[in-house]
């Protein structure tokens, strides 16, 4: 029997660490995570943990990038924003998942690449747009699910208006001490949950407040 590949390791790990959406896991094993990463850091880009993509920023761990994706509870039919492109990893991951996808980076050079990338891997239906995701993108608006993947010191309001009916907000939120969190918009208004403690990157631009 022929070893395990990179991917169906990591996948297998995932299973371990108690991510059991099969959908989920299809995503993470067929995404090409390598092709998201520098040159410099691809041979380690199979590994669970995150890594640095450049302008202070990381590609999210993958274990936190199923979980959060799992805890958004997709389905095929869902329009869904992602804040914080980055690389462009997760919005393939959901675009495995999603028809519907929108994604909003605040850096211009990694908006660009990873439209550029994504479309090579083919996920040109991806919309990607440079700006500031703490305002969402409401031309785009309402979304069934929200997905951030920088932390802000408070919930953006944007990004809870733009919710769908039964939509879900999931993201890290907090300084130092910082909590993934998820949202869910139902008739008697907003329910918050809190998930579990993690570090990403801080959200920058309006989520800063003044300068």
């Amino acid at each position: 029997m022929a070893d395990p590949s990179p991917a169906q390791r990591l996948e297998a790990r995932l299973v371990e660490h108690g991510i059991r959406d099969a959908r989920v896991l299809r995503a993470l094993r067929v995404v090409p995570r390598h092709r998201f990463v520098p040159p410099e850091v691809a041979p380690h880009a199979w590994e669970d943990r995150a890594l640095r993509i450049g302008h202070f920023q990381t590609i999210s761990q993958p274990y936190v990038v199923a979980f959060m994706t799992e805890a958004a509870g997709l389905r095929a039919e869902d329009r869904v924003l992602e804040v914080g492109t980055g690389s462009g990893y997760q919005a393939a991951v959901l675009a495995e998942l999603v028809a519907d996808l929108a994604t909003v980076e605040i850096i211009p050079e990694l908006a660009e690449s990873a439209a550029a990338i994504l479309k090579d891997c083919g996920y040109s239906r991806v919309r990607v747009r440079s700006g500031d995701g703490y305002h969402g993108w409401p031309q785009q608006a309402p979304f069934d699910a929200i997905l951030v993947t920088a932390a802000p010191e408070r919930v953006p309001p944007p990004l809870l208006e733009q919710l769908a009916p039964g939509g879900r907000l999931v993201l890290p939120v907090g300084g130092e001490d910082q909590t993934l969190v998820r949202y869910v918009r139902t008739d008697a208004g907003l329910v918050r949950e809190e998930l579990m403690p993690v570090r990403f990157v801080p959200m920058t631009g309006a989520a800063q407040g003044p300068s």
